[in-house]
C-alpha cells in the first residue's frame, strides 16, 4: 500500500467525538435546585456537610465502588463450614465501603440527631446525592433512619437501640448487637398471599408471658420480602390474640444466641442488585412487642411514612442523574457537522428532561420540609401524609420513562454495561413498587381524602400561594379544586386526581421558586395543551438553553 494512501496513516483505535467520563464533579455545587432548596427549606446550615456528600456522589473512586458492588452482588451462606446454620449473607467489599460512607456522613442519622430545624431537608439532600453514587445502599439506609419514630411508641426498646442506630460507624460483623459499634434496622412486612394487603398476612405471635407492650413473643410465619436482611434488627407484623401487631426481631437473642431467621433465599431481582433482599421464615423466633397488640398497622405506619419520603428522594436523585448524563453526553458528541446539544431538536429533548428532572428536587425538598415542621405544626403534618403520597406516586411513575429517553441521548454507547445508563435504567421501577406500588399510593391519597379533611385544605393552601402568577397554574388549581369538591370519589379516576395533584404543585413551587425559564416551561407544557406524549415535545418559545444550563457542568 502507498505511503500517501491516507487509509494506511489511520490508526485501528483512534478515539475521536467521544464524550470524557462524567467525573470528579461536585454534584451538589453543579446542582443549582438543589442548592437554593437547601437553604430556602431550612437546611442551610448542613451545607458544608451536603457538599462534601456531593463531592463523594461524583468521585471516580466512589463510582467505581457502586460499578463493583453491583457487578458481585450479595451471596447467600446458610451454613457454616461445619454444618451450622447461620442464614448470612455475604456483600462485596465495595457494599460495606459505600455503606461506611452514608453512616459516616449520617444520612440515617442527621434528621434525628441535628437537634435543630431543618433535619429532615437535609437527610433528603444527602440521600439524593447517596442516590447518584449508589442506589443499592439507600435500601437499608433508608429503612434504619424510618425506624426511629416507630420504635420511639416502645421506649424501652428505643433507650436501648437508639444510640446504636444513630451511631455514625457502620459495623458490618454478625454479632450481638451490644458488642457492635452501630446498628441498622430493616422491616418485613408482606407476604406471598397477601403483598401490600398487609391483613392478609397469616404469620403467628404468641406471647411467652403475659404479653403486652415491650413484652417478649414467639413468632411463626414467612416474610416474601425482606430487603437487607443482615440488619440488626427488623420491624415486622405479625398476628397476636388483639389483632395484627407490630414486633421488633433481633438477629440475636438478649443471651447472645442466634435468634431463629431463616433466609430461605435470596432475590434474583431485576435491579437493585447491590442490595440483598430475601425470603425469610419465623419459627419460634424471639420478638418484642412494640406498641398496643392490635394496632400493628397503626404502629409501623410511621416507619413507612418516612420510607415513602425516601423513595421519592431517590427517582428524584436518579432523574438529575439521567439528566446531567445526557446534557455531558450532547455537549461533547457531535453528529452531522454540529454539536448533537447545539441542534434544535435534542435541545427539546434535553430541555424536557432538565424540567422533569428540577420540579422532582423542588417537589422533594419542599415535601420535606413539611416532616420537620409537622411535630408542632398539624397543618405541616397534614401536608405531609398527603404530598409524599402524590410525590411517590409521580416522580416514580415518571421516572422509568426520563432514564430511557436520556438512554436514547447515548445513542448505542448508552445501551452497554459501560456505561451508567444500564443499571440506572434497571434501578428505575423500584421505588414504585416498594412502599406501596402506584394504585395503592393513590387509594392512600383517596383515604386521606376522604378521611383527613386537613390534608386537602393544607394541599389547597400550598398551590393557592401562586394565584395569579400564571394563567396556566391558575387554570389548574381550579380543576383540582373541582376534584376535591366533588363529594362522590370515583376510585377508577385516582391516578387522574393524584397527577393532576402533582403536577399543579409541582408548577406552584416552579412559579415560586424556580427562574423563569424553568417555569415558564413546565407551565406551557405540563399544564398548557400544547404538549406531547413523549419528551422533546415542549413547545416553541421555551427557553431551551436557559433549561438545559441547569444541567450543565463545566471544569474551573
Amino acid at each position: 500500500m502507498s505511503a500517501r494512501d491516507p487509509i494506511a496513516r489511520l490508526g485501528t483505535h483512534e478515539v475521536t467525538n467521544q464524550p470524557p467520563p462524567f467525573e470528579d464533579y461536585n454534584l451538589y455545587d453543579g446542582d443549582p435546585a438543589l442548592k437554593s432548596a437547601l437553604a430556602r427549606e431550612g437546611a442551610g446550615w448542613a451545607e458544608d456537610k451536603v457538599r462534601a456528600m456531593g463531592a463523594l456522589a461524583g468521585d471516580d473512586r466512589i463510582i467505581q465502588l457502586g460499578r463493583a458492588a453491583n457487578r458481585h452482588g450479595p451471596e447467600l451462606r446458610t451454613f457454616d463450614a461445619f454444618g451450622r446454620r447461620i442464614d448470612e449473607v455475604e456483600f462485596h467489599p465495595a457494599y460495606h465501603d459505600l455503606m461506611r460512607l452514608a453512616s459516616a456522613h449520617e444520612v440515617h442519622s442527621i434528621a434525628w440527631t441535628a437537634k435543630r430545624p431543618g433535619g429532615h431537608v437535609a437527610h433528603t439532600a444527602l440521600e439524593y446525592l447517596l442516590t447518584q453514587a449508589e442506589a443499592g445502599v439507600c435500601c437499608p439506609i433508608t429503612m434504619t433512619y424510618a425506624s426511629i419514630p416507630t420504635l420511639r411508641s416502645q421506649p424501652d426498646i428505643a433507650a436501648e437501640w437508639e444510640p446504636r442506630i444513630l451511631s455514625g460507624a457502620y459495623d458490618p460483623r454478625s454479632i450481638p448487637a451490644a458488642e457492635k459499634t452501630g446498628a441498622t434496622i430493616g422491616m418485613a412486612m408482606t407476604e406471598k398471599q397477601g403483598g401490600s394487603d398487609v391483613r392478609a398476612n397469616t404469620t403467628r405471635a404468641e406471647a411467652v408471658g403475659a404479653g403486652g407492650p415491650g413484652a417478649e413473643y414467639r413468632l411463626r410465619g414467612h416474610k416474601w420480602f425482606c430487603s437487607a436482611p443482615m440488619s440488626d434488627a427488623f420491624l415486622t407484623l405479625a398476628y397476636a390474640d388483639k389483632g395484627l401487631s407490630c414486633f421488633f426481631v433481633p438477629r440475636w437473642r438478649p443471651d447472645g444466641t442466634r435468634n431463629v431467621f431463616l433466609i430461605q433465599r435470596l432475590k434474583d431481582k431485576l435491579g437493585n442488585r447491590s442490595n440483598a433482599s430475601a425470603e425469610i421464615e419465623y419459627d419460634g423466633t424471639y420478638a418484642r412487642l412494640v406498641g398496643e397488640e392490635g394496632r400493628g398497622v397503626r404502629t409501623i405506619i410511621d416507619m413507612v411514612h418516612h420510607t415513602r419520603l425516601d423513595a421519592t428522594t431517590a427517582p428524584a436523585g436518579m432523574m438529575r442523574q439521567a439528566a446531567v448524563l445526557a446534557v455531558h453526553h450532547a455537549r461533547h458528541r457531535t453528529a452531522f457537522q454540529r454539536q448533537l446539544a447545539e441542534q434544535p431538536l435534542m435541545k427539546n429533548v434535553l430541555a424536557d428532561l432538565v424540567l422533569e428532572s428540577e420540579a422532582a428536587t423542588v417537589l422533594v425538598m419542599r415535601i420535606a420540609r413539611s416532616y420537620d415542621e409537622a411535630a408542632t405544626n398539624e397543618a405541616a403534618r397534614a401536608f405531609s401524609r398527603i404530598a409524599v403520597a402524590v410525590g411517590k406516586y409521580w416522580i416514580n411513575k415518571r421516572l422509568p420513562n426520563h432514564v430511557y429517553e436520556a438512554m436514547e441521548c447515548h445513542g448505542g454507547g448508552g445501551y452497554v454495561e459501560d456505561s451508567p445508563m444500564p443499571r440506572l435504567y434497571r434501578e428505575a421501577p423500584v421505588n414504585s413498587i416498594w412502599e406501596g406500588s402506584g394504585n395503592v399510593i393513590c387509594l392512600d391519597v383517596l383515604r386521606a381524602m376522604e378521611r383527613e379533611p386537613d390534608s386537602i385544605a393544607a394541599f389547597v393552601a400550598e398551590i393557592e400561594a401562586t394565584r395569579g402568577a400564571d394563567r396556566r397554574l391558575d387554570a389548574a388549581i381550579d380543576a383540582l379544586k373541582d376534584d376535591f369538591a366533588r363529594k362522590s370519589r370515583d376510585e377508577s379516576q385516582m391516578r387522574r386526581i393524584t397527577e393532576r395533584m402533582a403536577l399543579t404543585l409541582q408548577g406552584a413551587l416552579l412559579m415560586q421558586f424556580s427562574p423563569a425559564a424553568v417555569a415558564d416551561g413546565f407551565c406551557a407544557s405540563r399544564l398548557g395543551d400544547n404538549w406531547g406524549r413523549t419528551y422533546g415535545t415542549l413547545p416553541s418559545g421555551v427557553a431551551f438553553d436557559d433549561i438545559i444550563a441547569r444541567a450543565r457542568f463545566d471544569r474551573g
